[in-house]
């Protein structure tokens, strides 16, 4: 049985742990324990701060120590406490989606900036946790919009997080990319496919999150090219496209853009300066 310990003796520890885990228990071993510590406990991380010497009950403390081991061996804090934040929305988060990434804000902030009609028709693709469609509808009530994943339990996983929201109406659908838009047509379309080669050594730090999301294959241009091919087909005259893709991905989805009949094609840089974003209108 874990004795009753100070919250400041419990960091301590934990921070020695995820110091000596695995390399994909991450770069900010601080900012995970106090996470993992303050969501045990039902408080924000700056309780912790305040109260360093509050003693921590036996049973909370074993829980946390369970999750400080789980978290050293790699697996996403977001995981292990169920929730996370983008677009300054509280998403809920499982195993079947992938953990949304600051980077994927990006895509949201352009989808803001272009000019499209005030009540616009926009399909998410992928939708996984739910986060870019969400993000959208908070931003635009007046949108309607139609959110896609071949997998249920990430589209659980998203009206789940719009119920809690209070965004529920989106349209969710189930299906592969274009097959649940049937002959239907958009003034945007957004996505966040997967673009991990099944080759590339940065699968192993992923190893937690659904396989599916991250990689096409050996191709990992595969799903980007069937998005910007398929896409004319379901856009709107003046309709955008936008695609997430990885950082050394830009010129070739460009490429895709352009041979697909798209104009206005440019790639926009995430804060790390990588070109992450490639947008075209038809």
């Amino acid at each position: 049985m874990t004795l009753s310990l100070p919250v400041q003796v419990l960091l301590a520890d934990a921070l020695r742990r995820l110091r000596a885990g695995t390399e994909g228990s991450g770069p900010w071993p601080e900012l995970d324990a106090r996470v993992l510590l303050a969501c045990v406990l039902g408080v924000p991380r700056s309780h912790l701060d305040a109260h360093p010497e509050a003693r921590i009950p036996a049973d909370a403390a074993e829980r946390f120590a369970a999750l400080i081991e789980r978290r050293a061996q790699g697996e996403p804090v977001a995981y292990l406490t169920g929730r996370r934040e983008f677009w300054s929305l509280d998403l809920r988060v499982t195993p079947d989606v992938l953990v949304p990434r600051p980077e994927t804000e990006l895509l949201v902030e352009r989808a803001l900036a272009l000019a499209v009609p005030g009540a616009a028709r926009v399909a998410d693709l992928g939708t996984g946790s739910g986060a870019i469609a969400l993000a959208l509808a908070r931003e635009r009530p007046a949108w309607q919009l139609v959110a896609t994943d071949v997998s249920q339990p990430a589209l659980a996983v998203a009206r789940a997080n719009a119920g809690a929201l209070g965004l529920a109406h989106i349209d969710f659908r189930g299906g592969d990319w274009f097959a649940p838009l049937g002959g239907e047509s958009f003034d945007l379309i957004v996505s966040n496919p997967p673009y991990v080669a099944a080759n590339d050594p940065a699968l192993r730090a992923l190893g937690y999150e659904p396989r599916l999301a991250l990689t096409p294959g050996d191709d990992a241009l595969q799903c980007l090219r069937t998005l910007a091919r398929g896409a004319p087909a379901h856009l709107s005259a003046g309709g955008w496209l936008l695609l997430e893709h990885g950082a050394d991905q830009a010129d070739a989805v460009r490429r895709e853009l352009v041979a697909a009949g798209f104009r206005h094609v440019r790639s926009h840089r995430d804060l790390s300066a990588h070109e992450r974003l490639t947008e075209g209108q038809r």
